[in-house]
């Protein structure tokens, strides 16, 4: 066989040519196949685990976290709202929590794990509002007995500084609890039980 009009420069530039889409296109086929064994925003928005550091954390001083789309309120608790959780035990629907969401390793008398610490999902029983966080006592706007806690402003709930809601209020249920564990003293991994951490 005779290589008689074989132009050599333009079959080796073919035959690179040829190679250099053909590694692209395997590049192009192999990026998406890799990036599908990563969870997208959106996995991790629906439920993907949380940590927070609540070292900066001040007794009496609360932080918002954000878990699956949602407010998560962190309160470290001083030890006169502690005390004063068990005197409101009569004027709060559910006080051990029995009919309120919260996993079965945290405390019902204090809704925690640690009792100075309150984890909560900060939206409102009734229709979902964000309540805000009124630690005073007896401001003139909620009344003397008020001892401190979370007030919606669109229907008017009130809850304890353990999210227990008031008697006789619109909204049903306490705030719930959203399963957490402690990594250590100044970390919390809201969205791991405690049971599994």
């Amino acid at each position: 066989m005779s290589n008689d009009g074989v132009n050599a420069g333009r079959r080796r530039f073919l035959v690179a040519a040829t190679s250099v889409v053909g590694a692209a296109g395997a590049v192009g086929a192999a990026v998406p196949f890799v990036g599908s064994w990563f969870p997208s925003a959106k996995a991790k928005a629906a439920g993907a685990p949380v940590k927070v550091n609540i070292s900066k954390i001040e007794p009496g001083q609360q932080m918002v976290a954000e878990w699956r789309g949602q407010p998560v309120f962190i309160l470290r608790r001083t030890e006169e709202t502690l005390k004063n959780l068990t005197g409101l035990e009569g004027t709060v629907a559910d006080p051990a929590s029995q009919a309120s969401e919260q996993p079965a390793y945290v405390d019902p008398k204090h809704r925690a794990i640690k009792p100075e610490i309150l984890v909560v999902v900060g939206l409102c029983t009734h229709l979902g509002c964000a309540p805000s966080f009124r630690p005073e006592v007896a401001p003139a706007d909620l009344g003397a007995d008020w001892m401190g806690g979370y007030f919606c402003p669109c229907h008017g709930s009130k809850y304890d500084l353990a999210g227990r809601v008031y008697k006789a209020q619109p909204a049903p249920l306490n705030l719930p609890v959203p399963p957490h564990s402690y990594e250590s003293d100044d970390v919390i991994v809201i969205g791991v039980d405690q049971e599994n951490a």
